[in-house]
């Protein structure tokens, strides 16, 4: 586990006066500090930090969607911080909509690893919303739904397309994904062919 510096400690805790304090007596800024005030959803820090040229990426508008903080995440969207297909796929694995979906509708873009998040983590709002508004998927979305035991998931996202084997399919851990998956698939696609063994 890494160590906090005193900056990025207090901006993830929200102690906005330890860190105007450690600014005004020449502790210097770097990237971690808006990002751990993102992470706490401390806005008034991470406000207090930008506006006093604290440096600022992709991480910030990352960890804002992963812990849920819209406010952070707009703040610092709307003041030019860069964002990337993380920052959806991160929204999406904490099953946080309306981070997704703002983040989205302000262009930032997505791949495969937003669909997958949302079904590994078994968060279907995000996964409708995902693939609704033409986020790719592939048969890793169905592996891990599978494979976690999200069967309405699963059943959502076969039934709208998304690809899949049957050896996805058969991953399932669950009593309830296993029953469907045997109901699903054509029974002679359950046949398991065992090697020979010769003695």
């Amino acid at each position: 586990m890494a160590v906090l510096g005193i900056r990025a400690a207090a901006a993830e805790k929200g102690h906005l006066k330890i860190l105007t304090y450690a600014h005004e007596n020449g502790c210097r800024w770097n990237r971690r500090t808006c990002e751990r005030a993102a992470k706490g959803g401390h806005l008034n820090v991470l406000k207090y930090a930008h506006e006093n040229e604290c440096p600022w990426d992709k991480d910030t508008c990352r960890l804002a969607a992963e812990n849920g903080h819209l406010d952070c995440l707009m703040y610092a969207h709307e003041n030019g911080c860069a964002w990337d297909e993380q920052t959806c796929s991160s929204a999406a694995s904490k099953g946080h909509f309306e981070c997704l979906k703002f983040a989205k509708e302000n262009g930032c873009p997505w791949d495969r690893q937003t669909c997958i998040n949302a079904a590994r983590n078994d968060h279907l709002e995000c996964l409708k919303y995902a693939h609704e508004h033409g986020c790719p998927w592939d048969r890793w979305t169905c592996v891990n739904a599978a494979s976690r035991g999200h069967l309405e998931v699963l059943k959502f996202a076969i039934e709208n397309g998304c690809p899949w084997d049957r050896i996805s399919l058969l991953r399932g851990r669950t009593v309830p994904v296993r029953a469907w998956v045997q109901d699903f698939i054509p029974e002679k696609c359950l046949v398991v062919v065992l090697p020979v063994v010769h003695l």
